[in-house]
């Protein structure tokens, strides 16, 4: 039976890497836009979209209620919507901790509540969250308090989710890497060695392997995807 999967963040750099690959494994997908002028970009027979904008909880639990509806059943979630902010400690405002714990957290917590319940009724599945390496090395994440305080966030969630989870074959992974080769991150850090970083493809390697029959045997999951840099 084909693999129903639900992903945020499809629409980014990642996401759209990600979305190709899944497509070509043959996994079903399910997708959240907030602007649902782009939908025609996703219009393949194995993807389904919905309206919905992830910061808003009851946005979130009608888009995961609208694709178990028309999936029957969904298997996995991946959550790659977030973002990025720089400031050190001393630079940060009560509002920026709020921007970026609302972008890198609640986009995904407001996801994972419903879905959890679901694979809670339904035999098991698997969460997929995006860290950061600052986030496991405290001096990397000097510079970006704020964003670096919001990912920590999530490898909390994994791990109370797969203490949780034992017994109900619930499992969250999380996919950690360095600097993700983008355009962006490219224009941030022009003069930087581009080959050091870790290209959208290898990510989406990894998260397909994460989902994979041998994947999704692992436990406790970090997967460090570093490259060079």
């Amino acid at each position: 039976m084909q693999k129903q999967i639900i992903i945020s963040g499809a629409t980014g750099n990642l996401g759209g890497e990600v979305v190709k690959k899944l497509i070509r494994l043959g996994y079903g997908l399910h997708i959240n836009l907030r602007d649902r002028g782009i939908a025609k970009d996703f219009e393949q027979e194995s993807i389904s979209t919905y309206p919905a904008d992830l910061s808003d909880a009851d946005q979130a639990a009608k888009f995961v209620e609208d694709a178990i509806r028309k999936a029957d059943r969904i298997d996995a979630g991946i959550f790659l919507a977030g973002g990025f902010a720089p400031g050190k400690l001393d630079q940060t405002k009560p509002e920026d901790i709020e921007k970026m714990i609302m972008m890198n957290f609640f986009t995904a917590f407001n996801l994972v509540k419903p879905l959890k319940e679901h694979f809670q009724a339904n035999g098991g599945g698997q969460f997929l969250f995006i860290g950061a390496r600052p986030a496991l090395v405290a001096s990397q994440g000097a510079a970006s308090f704020a964003y670096t305080l919001s990912k920590s966030l999530l490898f909390q969630m994994a791990d109370m989710i797969n203490a949780e989870g034992k017994s109900s074959n619930i499992t969250a992974s999380v996919v950690v890497p360095s600097i993700i080769d983008t355009p962006t991150n490219r224009e941030a850090m022009p003069d930087a060695d581009f080959s050091k970083w870790i290209s959208t493809g290898d990510m989406a390697e990894g998260i397909s392997f994460v989902l994979s029959e041998t994947g999704s045997k692992l436990k406790d999951t970090v997967l460090k995807l570093y490259n060079k840099a």
